[in-house]
């Protein structure tokens, strides 16, 4: 194209029009930077006056952050003129007059003029471009998070499915043990007691008599321990607070262990601080009466064990110490999983259930339980319980 065709072009009526009624924006800008032409589109797109523009140093059109490098891009174009995308692969903005900023893309085109080095740029507003890409991106974000939670929920589901297989597997094991020992037990009993029919022999009926009741205690406390974990773990266990004197509600539960405790066996209470706590009596008593039973379990006839209960304006504090036969050190990380019984404890009657019960008992308390022990030196629980009296 001849020089004289170009300035024939730029004069023509019908390129002005063009100019006037492009529906992008155009600038012509010289070498050193300065706006020489802008079309009426530009000047609206950035929020100027008519003319308004002209003369003006095209970085005012920049961002702040990015103004003080687009001089050196701008002449490297010109030592390099080629017509191309600005920034390409970047998100690029340009700012208004008003100081607000908007998404653009644009490209530039080298141009001469009488001998003088110019550059046309074509700048589109792509606000709608950029919303409709974020709205796809927060429903494609949406729609991952659905997927996520419900490959959660299924996932959760799945391992929920997988760990009753696992717990219905270890009760079939666990209870063909356990419920062996006793129904044994009692049918030798009942077979005994049928035998003593004659005067004189009221001892031996009375010994099979206490074997057998015995043994159907132990049964219930098998039956116990499941009912217990089912109800908590389908939140089903109703926790009403209520005033306990902590002393008297000990005494009751010491009475209580009478039965239970071995020959020998005594259980030494100390208590310290205020007498009335405000907690859930029922839970509370499942709790001690838990911690008792085994400290009476895995100690040996004779041995004495220590309940020490100490009541501030802030804590109730429970701990029980026992002398028996303790927790192996490699094993204590697992003490209040389900079904865990300890190596040294595996011929001792239980379903290794209760400690995890108790540890959510005492959750559902908002209290917390921890545990010292040493094998064959014995075993150091200790309960603490917000105190709301």
């Amino acid at each position: 194209m001849t020089e004289q065709y170009v300035k024939k072009v730029e004069n023509d009526a019908g390129f002005k029009v063009l100019l006037a009624c492009a529906t992008v924006g155009i600038l012509v800008v010289g070498e050193k930077g300065i706006i020489e032409f802008a079309n009426p589109f530009a000047e609206k797109l950035f929020g100027y006056g008519d003319s308004e523009l002209s003369e003006q140093l095209v970085e005012l059109l920049i961002p702040d952050n990015f103004r003080h490098k687009h001089t050196h891009h701008r002449d490297a174009f010109f030592e390099n003129r080629t017509a191309r995308p600005m920034g390409n692969g970047m998100d690029l903005s340009a700012l208004k007059k008003d100081g607000s900023l908007f998404p653009v893309e644009i490209s530039i085109v080298p141009y001469d003029s009488n001998g003088e080095k110019l550059v046309v740029v074509f700048i589109t507003d792509i606000t709608e471009q950029k919303d409709a890409e974020n709205e796809l991106k927060q429903l494609h974000q949406e729609l991952e998070n659905r997927i996520n939670e419900k490959t959660l929920t299924l996932t959760t589901a799945l391992n929920k499915e997988i760990e009753l297989n696992e717990m219905k597997s270890r009760f079939v094991a666990m209870a063909s043990h356990e419920f062996r020992t006793p129904l044994t037990a009692m049918l030798s009993s009942v077979s005994l007691v049928e035998q003593y029919t004659q005067e004189g022999q009221e001892e031996n009926r009375k010994k099979h008599t206490k074997r057998i009741k015995a043994s159907v205690k132990n049964l219930t406390a098998i039956l116990n321990d499941f009912l217990s974990l089912e109800k908590l773990e389908q939140g089903k266990v109703d926790f009403e607070k209520e005033i306990v004197n902590l002393i008297e509600f000990v005494e009751d539960i010491m009475q209580e262990m009478n039965g239970i405790l071995k020959k020998g066996q005594s259980i030494n209470h100390i208590h310290k601080g205020k007498k009335d706590i405000l907690q859930d009596k029922k839970i509370l008593r499942n709790v001690l009466l838990n911690l008792l039973s085994n400290a009476s379990k895995y100690s040996d006839e004779n041995k004495e064990i220590h309940l020490y209960t100490d009541v501030t304006n802030k804590l109730v504090s429970i701990k029980i110490i026992d002398n028996g036969m303790g927790i192996p050190e490699e094993e204590q990380n697992n003490l209040f999983e389900k079904f865990f019984r300890a190596t040294n404890a595996i011929n001792i009657q239980g379903t290794g259930l209760g400690l995890n019960i108790v540890k959510q008992y005492i959750e559902l308390m908002k209290g917390t339980i921890n545990f010292t022990s040493k094998a064959n030196e014995g075993t150091t629980f200790i309960v603490e319980l917000p105190q709301s009296v």
